[in-house]
Order: C-alpha cells, then structure tokens, then sequence
C-alpha cells in the first residue's frame, strides 16, 4: 500500500489548501447563515467566528502549505516572498474548490432555515454566501465597495507579513494562526460595513458559485443589478500587493536580515544557541 507521505508535494500542498479554506468557510458563512436567517447573534458574532474560522483553517494546513487560504495572500506572497508562481494558479483553485464545498455543506445544513427566512432565495439572504455593496441594506455604490476591498485586503496583507517576517517582531509558530485570525476579527470590526469584509476571491467566488447552482439565480449581481461578483475577485488582488508592497518599503526593507523560511510558508521558532 502506498504511503501517503509519499505523494507528490503539490498534491499534498493543494489538499492542505482544499481542508484549510473548507474549514474556514464552514464557520465564517455557517456563522453568517445563523445569525441571518436563524436570528441568533449579532455582527459580532460573525466579526468573532470568522477569525476563528481563520485561525483554525492556519493551523490545519499551516504545517503542508503554509495555509494561505487566499488568492490574493498567493498572489502577494509571490510577487514579494519569492513563492513559486507556478503554484499560484493551483493554489488558488484549491482554496475555491474547498470554499465551494463548504457552502454547499452550510447551504444544504440551513436549508429549511434559510426557505422560511426568504423563500425566494433573493438578496435577502444572498450575502449569507457572497458580498453585496453595503451588505445588501446600505446605501454603497460599486466603486466604492471596491475602494473598501482594496483597503480592507491591504490592511491584511501588510499585517500578515509584519506577524510572519522573522525578521521583525513575529510571533511563534503555534501563535502566529491565533494572530492571523484576530487580524481577521479586528477588520471585520472595523472594515465591514461598505462591502463584508470578502478581503478573499476565494471565500467569495465559491460561496458565490454554490448559491448560484442551488437556487439564487441573482448571486451574480448586487441589489441594484449590477454584475458584482468581479469586484471581490479583483479588488483583494489588487489589495494585497498594495498592502504587501506597503509592508517592504515602509517596514521590511529596514530590518535586519535573518535566515528565512521556505517562501509562502509559516514561521518556526528561531534556534538559539548555548547562552
């Protein structure tokens, strides 16, 4: 019998991603759909579940891939961090392909719910899987909501270096996760309000996809009928470049330079020697 030890490294790296984003998106949209639909809590609730849906996605991929969970984390990571780009693409399907499903889950366990609430399956309940310009209630225009995800993906990305760069101030390995999903819980805070706080294509793009195919035939567009589901795809990715790219010109470039890990990857413990 082979030895699942033994596959290949993308292929353990890509089922990491697949596992990490479900988990994930299992608490982040599950705590969405019962505070909505299911009326109990509050945003912050969800501002709460979905950090620990974070922090717990980390430490399950973390030790294989690193546990980006997002493309636009991917995507800065590679354009700053020497990632490989050839695992960009892969990498990014995978932390789709696991949102997906873990919709579909949270789709299908508050079925009943989510009918009584809005029959209709209309924006209503909508932004239980995907972002809507103000959440749907507001009155925030497109572009703004796509300003809000640049900035809001930028705070991110800045953070998660400045928390993961031994060379500054980082954490601990088994820390850093914990640290990453506060992250999260302080943006959902502060950066909620103008378009949900996606700051991930993939935690929007596959929410999104799952609801189509299960009865929201307006998932694709937002309260005012404009295509929207581009804006939490492009937005993050510019996003995290700009806020990555913040981080090494303000930060990490004046740092004093230490061994680093494997690109994309989360930091260990340094080694001291004897005293």
């Amino acid at each position: 019998m082979a030895n699942p030890r033994k596959a290949p490294e993308i292929i353990s790296e890509l089922a990491a991603e697949f596992a990490g984003t479900l988990i994930l998106i299992l608490f982040g949209v599950g705590v969405v759909a019962q505070v909505v639909a299911g009326g109990l809590g509050d945003h912050d609730s969800i501002a709460w579940a979905w950090g620990l849906g974070v922090t717990l996605g980390v430490y399950t991929a973390g030790r294989i891939s690193g546990a980006h969970l997002n493309p636009a984390v991917t995507v800065a990571l590679a354009v700053f961090k020497g990632f490989s780009w050839r695992k960009v693409l892969p990498y990014s399907l995978a932390q789709t392909a696991g949102a997906f499903v873990a919709a579909l889950i949270v789709r299908w366990n508050y079925a009943d719910v989510l009918a009584a609430f809005d029959p209709g399956h209309t924006f209503k309940s909508q932004f239980v899987f995907s972002t809507m310009p103000g959440n749907g209630a507001l009155p925030v225009g497109l572009w703004a909501a796509f300003g809000d995800q640049i900035i809001g993906t930028a705070i991110l990305l800045f953070l998660i270096l400045a928390v993961t760069d031994l060379n500054n101030t980082a954490p601990a390995a088994n820390l850093a996760p914990f640290i990453i999903g506060l992250i999260v819980v302080a943006i959902g805070m502060a950066w909620g309000t103008n378009a949900g706080y996606a700051i991930n294509p993939a935690r929007d793009f596959g929410p999104r996809l799952a609801s189509f195919l299960t009865g929201y035939g307006t998932a694709w567009r937002d309260q005012y009928g404009q295509l929207y589901f581009w804006v939490p795809i492009v937005a993050p990715l510019i996003g995290g470049v700009l806020g990555a790219g913040l981080y090494q010109a303000l930060v990490g470039r004046y740092l004093p330079i230490t061994e680093e890990p494997e690109p994309g990857r989360i930091p260990t413990e340094p080694e001291h020697g004897p005293a």
